[in-house]
């Protein structure tokens, strides 16, 4: 019984600092905190009016997820991303999603395609729809459903790590696009599940992920040199 209550409690703890993770994580993407602004735990706690035990362990979660930064004598900090970064980030994507739509090519069915296509058919729907400002939602569903099509528990627990970076970098550089770039780009990983071959459709992938990439070396955030170093896979 003691054995039972015990694990009970822990499962407690550990889901508390995963939705106060969860909570820092929200702060960032929406730029309430900016990489190297400092975390200040004793002011978190005072906001959720909670004790600083379970902060620190979301800010250690953070920390191995590569979100915060821990410095010696400073403490917690919103990690800072510098052109390497964004390099590993994006080339480390490619190889996930890649490989994502090589398994998903043939676990696709004849439904599948079709759900894609009419999703698809709603999405070209809200182009002329003033009210709807961002696509963003509907691309990363198509995404989503193809690491569904994969049925590999593995590589979308790596998606989910890697998607929070690509949406902070997105939200750093304030790097958005176009209603009608949204669409035109990505009826051709639908089409590549449709053609069945999987070669052909992770080089699809990977060269839609490369488009995303290089569009970070014309922002001029980023020194070009430093990214240029950096020879796409």
């Amino acid at each position: 019984m003691m054995l039972q209550t015990f694990g009970k409690e822990a499962a407690d703890k550990h889901n508390v600092s995963s939705n106060i993770a969860s909570y820092i994580k929200e702060k960032i993407l929406c730029g309430e905190w900016n990489p190297g602004d400092r975390i200040v735990e004793t002011k978190l706690a005072r906001e959720l009016e909670m004790s600083q035990t379970p902060i620190r362990e979301a800010v250690r979660q953070l920390a191995g997820e590569g979100v915060v930064t821990i410095v010696p004598n400073k403490g917690p900090f919103v990690r800072t991303f510098s052109a390497k970064d964004i390099f590993e980030i994006y080339s480390y994507r490619a190889v996930l999603e890649g490989m994502a739509i090589r398994l998903a090519v043939g676990n696709a069915s004849l439904t599948d395609i079709r759900h894609l296509e009419q999703f698809y058919e709603e999405m070209k729907k809200k182009l002329p729809d003033d009210a709807v400002e961002s696509l963003s939602e509907d691309s990363g569903y198509i995404h989503n459903y193809i690491f569904k099509l994969a049925k590999h528990a593995v590589l979308l627990e790596m998606f989910a790590f890697i998607s929070f970076r690509v949406r902070l970098v997105n939200r750093i550089v304030g790097k958005k696009y176009s209603k009608e770039r949204e669409v035109s780009e990505h009826w051709e990983l639908i089409e590549a599940l449709k053609q069945g071959n999987p070669d052909e459709a992770e080089r699809v992938m990977r060269a839609h992920i490369q488009r995303a990439y290089l569009e970070f070396v014309d922002t001029g955030k980023f020194d070009r040199s430093e990214l240029a170093k950096n020879e796409w896979l």
